[in-house]
């Protein structure tokens, strides 16, 4: 697609986005909740994190392949679970697991896709993961994960931290809706984005595929929005890992710990990883960003499970960082939107190139030739010192 030679960063394919998306739907995916400081936290502290420049080195024959769950991948990047990928572009979800399958990493589907969990299977060779909510009604779940297992998904990625809604608020100013409610100021903005319109028309799916047709009574938008808001449960403790995990019988990665007791808790009940996150800070707001209690989580169950994280990653140089403060691999979901909303399949592979790229050099000025031998002696930071209690 014209245009994605042009995009060196992660930030140009942002730009290359909103030009082309919907407002609302580039909003979803941009926006945090209430202020936005853990939104925007999640960022700016990896600026915080300083490399030690190693001159004088070997710097051929790079690799950045390790594994993430037992996986073989390319680099220590997954695709993360990301809900509406397919109001981005049309068929976005599709469009981004193949790009994944292709760059030889893993991409995750969320619940709250537009494309089905079969959708996706039809579309791509190998086992993907898929993400699961805790949700009210056990009898979904149950054929959801069931779903899944059909389907070959090989790890399921089980969200804690959505027990309850964090506001957003410019999912409220902007209605958002997924179809989205046909106003005269949507219809406005789709004669200005002529390319999305065009694309949507003929895509395979327009509202949430695994829920409607599948959710008891859930047949149109109106019957899904009241099941939505019912589902979420307040109630839900440790032992739902401990179900989900039986019920599936895979791998099960829990996602959503930023405290150390949440992790030794998540590791009790069974979880094969956890993902350092705080949902891209669209739950808690003022939460600490996944780069700044990385660390802790590390140091408390790292020599017990695989510790992931997501949250912030912009750049191949974040993914660096990421993993020398000990992480095994990370997470990537704004990238993968950005990329989706750029240029469909095309953008998401720019994005995974763009952070290759970045990631490859930064490595070689390390004086490193392989991912596997990042570590805290490749960077300097007065806070992560103090942490540390250096």
């Amino acid at each position: 697609m014209s245009g994605l030679g042009s995009a060196l960063t992660i930030d140009d394919l942002k730009t290359q986005a909103r030009r082309r998306v919907p407002r609302m739907f580039f909003d979803y995916a941009d926006s945090g909740s209430w202020t936005q400081s853990t939104y925007l936290a999640n960022e700016v502290e990896f600026a915080a994190i300083k490399f030690r420049q190693k001159v004088a080195v070997n710097m051929e024959n790079r690799s950045l392949a390790t594994t993430m769950l037992g996986q073989p991948v390319s680099m220590p990047i997954a695709i993360a679970p990301a809900a509406i990928g397919g109001l981005q572009i049309a068929d976005g979800e599709i469009l981004a697991a193949r790009a994944a399958e292709k760059f030889g990493v893993p991409f995750t589907l969320s619940t709250m896709s537009i494309c089905s969990i079969e959708d996706v299977a039809e579309a791509v060779a190998r086992p993907f993961w898929f993400q699961v909510y805790t949700l009210r009604d056990k009898s979904f779940m149950e054929r959801l994960i069931d779903r899944a297992k059909a389907a070959k998904c090989s790890a399921l990625v089980l969200t804690m931290d959505l027990q309850i809604l964090g506001q957003r608020h410019a999912d409220i100013r902007n209605n958002m809706k997924a179809p989205p409610k046909i106003t005269p100021g949507f219809v406005a903005e789709l004669m200005s984005k002529p390319g999305w319109a065009i694309g949507m028309l003929g895509a395979k799916r327009k509202t949430f595929a695994n829920l409607v047709g599948h959710a008891t009574n859930v047949s149109d938008l109106s019957s899904l929005s009241t099941w939505i808001a019912e589902q979420f449960d307040p109630r839900v403790t440790w032992d739902e890992v401990r179900w989900v995990k039986k019920r599936f019988g895979g791998p099960v990665i829990v996602k959503g710990i930023l405290d150390v007791d949440d992790a030794h808790s998540a590791v009790a009940a069974g979880a094969d990883a956890v993902i350092v996150s705080n949902h891209g800070g669209r739950q808690l707001d003022g939460a600490p960003s996944s780069i700044r209690v990385l660390p802790e989580i590390v140091d408390a169950v790292g020599h017990k499970t695989e510790v992931l994280m997501d949250g912030g990653i912009r750049s191949g140089q974040d993914v660096l960082k990421a993993i020398a403060l000990g992480a095994k691999g990370t997470f990537i979901g704004r990238p993968m939107l950005y990329g989706l909303g750029a240029g469909g399949e095309a953008g998401v592979t720019r994005a995974l190139y763009i952070l290759r790229k970045e990631a490859d050099i930064t490595m070689a000025l390390l004086g490193e030739r392989d991912v596997l031998n990042i570590g805290p002696h490749n960077i300097y930071s007065n806070d992560l010192q103090r942490r540390q209690g250096h």
